[in-house]
């Protein structure tokens, strides 16, 4: 699965029908050879090595060499500032604010099966058979900074798997204010790019445009991977149909701030990049400290639309999907909103399940309005204790009666959310997200609790617990209804979906009984990131069959019918 040519430092990865090439170019940095269909390898690719026609404008990145330019390479994880003016996939500032960096190959690691990521979702190998993994190790003397780019091949799809780590050996912190999870060049620009694009009750409807010289990308910048926009992107050739032709799908495994862009430059050549927005994005890199990008999805194939698709299916499905749940048959259920919204009592709650029992539901689901002072969407969130005026018995006792019934049990719940109107609030007004001393946005009547904090994510953990162990429940709905606002640091958008990984983490492996479902006002999260805790997600707020028709096959571009959750 992987070869390389230590003379001439080239490193081939093979896939099944994929072939993906790179090289040590004499700067020392990284140069793409090529990517495709797969090609036997040999002992040399250096016919891949295309050199332009130079201009007069010309400019060297040595002065002793003023043929070599690196605005006229094909590079694996560029920079900006030394003589390549394209989109970079990193940007990193020094203690003097210099933003220039020269990271230069030092050597390389190849390893069996494949190794996690830490804090971040990811694919993964149940035996190291299933694959190889390359590491390659870069270094800026300068910064004391080194780069660690990671490149996984599976060995019976074709998949490659790709992320950027960052180790600071300095004494002194350097910020990073761009770090993308992978670059991609490619000759040219024939392509068509696909997205899938929407707001609520319209999520993932497929966008189709054609490559232009210039800069085109999708992003989200609302603290989720968001229902307008998609952590996933296809380009195709134009005659490429669902049987035949060439596609190339791109998908991030990550919740948050993403960007996916793709560059055109004046040769017609074509820039991928993916990974966390960089929009309003600062982390500081402290001395001693690493920082991991988010894992990037490749998916290659020749074959067509479709061929691509079940692609992305099968790996979503077996090697991103985990748990007791991720390859059973999913129970039929009914969830009591629509019939009830807020205004329900524990004997109306139980002939519902009793009915449902009767007409072959598998699951019944309490929605919204269980908990603390709930009568409407002004109050309670963050008081995950049973409203005992609706439910004298509690949530213990309803879900007993429920499954007595005959018929499972399961529950709703807004873990990352808190209304002012809560006891929570009360005892805890600086655990919102926001900036204390300015207005606040609010959406939804609700606010968002502030996941950076260690103490906040200790009391998610821990009163979601009491409710998990204490009640027969085999379900939960996992929602979230509002974006983010009043974002007081440039790295907390960031630190936010690194802990709520670590909740999600932490909650799945404690109860693996449970069903998880995702939610955010429907599909408003519906990304790879979260399908690695929940194995399915609530695909949208709107059943209406027609437009179900269109959010569902846009949807299924990228993601399995396993994980839409239809009910």
């Amino acid at each position: 699965m992987i070869y390389i040519n230590e003379e001439k430092k080239e490193f081939h990865l093979q896939s099944i029908n994929m072939s993906y090439i790179f090289n040590v170019m004499k700067n020392g940095q990284l140069g793409n050879l090529y990517f495709g269909k797969k090609i036997k390898h040999r002992e040399s690719f250096s016919h891949f090595f295309h050199q332009p026609e130079v201009g007069i404008g010309i400019i060297a990145h040595h002065e002793d060499d003023p043929g070599f330019s690196l605005e006229y390479y094909k590079q694996e994880y560029p920079s900006y500032g030394t003589t390549d003016f394209r989109k970079p996939a990193f940007q990193i500032e020094s203690g003097d604010n210099s933003r220039i960096s020269d990271f230069v190959y030092k050597g390389y690691r190849v390893y069996k099966g494949k190794e996690k990521l830490k804090g971040l979702p990811s694919t993964y190998m149940e035996n190291e058979g299933e694959g190889e993994t390359l590491e390659i190790e870069l270094e800026d003397n300068v910064l004391n900074c080194k780069l660690f780019l990671t490149y996984t091949v599976y060995k019976d799809r074709d998949v490659i798997t790709r992320n950027a780590r960052f180790e600071n050996n300095g004494k002194e912190s350097i910020n990073i204010h761009r770090a993308m999870s992978f670059a991609l060049d490619l000759p040219d620009y024939n392509y068509e790019m696909i997205h899938l694009s929407g707001a609520w009750a319209r999520e993932r409807f497929i966008k189709n445009r054609k490559l232009e010289v210039g800069c085109q990308y999708i992003d989200s910048t609302r603290g989720a991977s968001s229902a307008h926009q998609n952590p996933f992107i296809i380009l195709k050739r134009p005659e490429t149909t669902e049987n035949m032709g060439e596609s190339i799908g791109f998908a991030l495994v990550y919740s948050g701030n993403f960007l996916a862009h793709v560059e055109v430059d004046h040769f017609d050549a074509t820039r991928v990049t993916m990974g966390i927005n960089p929009f309003d994005f600062k982390w500081e890199l402290k001395s001693g400290e690493s920082f991991q990008t988010p894992e990037a999805i490749i998916v290659y194939s020749d074959k067509g639309m479709n061929d691509l698709s079940q692609t992305f299916h099968k790996l979503f499905r077996e090697r991103v999907a985990r748990g007791e749940w991720r390859d059973k048959e999913r129970p039929i259920l009914v969830n009591n909103w629509e019939a009830t919204y807020f205004d329900f009592n524990e004997e109306k709650i139980v002939a519902m399940a009793r009915k449902a029992n009767e007409l072959g539901f598998e699951l019944f689901v309490l929605d919204d309005g269980w908990f603390g002072k709930r009568n409407d969407d002004k109050t309670s969130l963050g008081d995950w204790f049973p409203n005992l005026e609706k439910l004298p018995n509690g949530i213990k006792g309803l879900g007993e009666k429920v499954v007595k019934e005959g018929i499972k049990f399961g529950l709703w719940f807004e873990p990352e959310m808190i209304s002012k109107n809560s006891r929570l609030y009360e005892e805890h007004p600086d655990w919102i997200l926001g900036v204390q001393n300015r207005r606040l946005s609010m959406g939804r009547n609700q606010y968002i609790l502030d996941l950076s904090k260690e103490e906040v994510r200790d009391y998610i953990v821990n009163i979601l617990s009491e409710r998990f162990s204490e009640a027969p429940i085999s379900y939960v709905k996992w929602d979230m209804n509002r974006n983010m606002t009043e974002i007081t640091y440039q790295d907390l958008p960031h630190k936010y979906i690194l802990g709520l990984y670590e909740i999600l983490e932490t909650l799945t492996t404690k109860f693996p009984h449970i069903l998880f479902e995702s939610c955010a006002s429907g599909g408003g999260r519906f990304d790879a990131g979260m399908l690695h805790y929940m194995p399915q997600v609530w695909t949208s707020d709107d059943t209406d069959a027609i437009v179900r028709l269109n959010i569902q096959h846009g949807t299924s571009l990228a993601y399995p019918l396993i994980s839409m959750g239809a009910h």
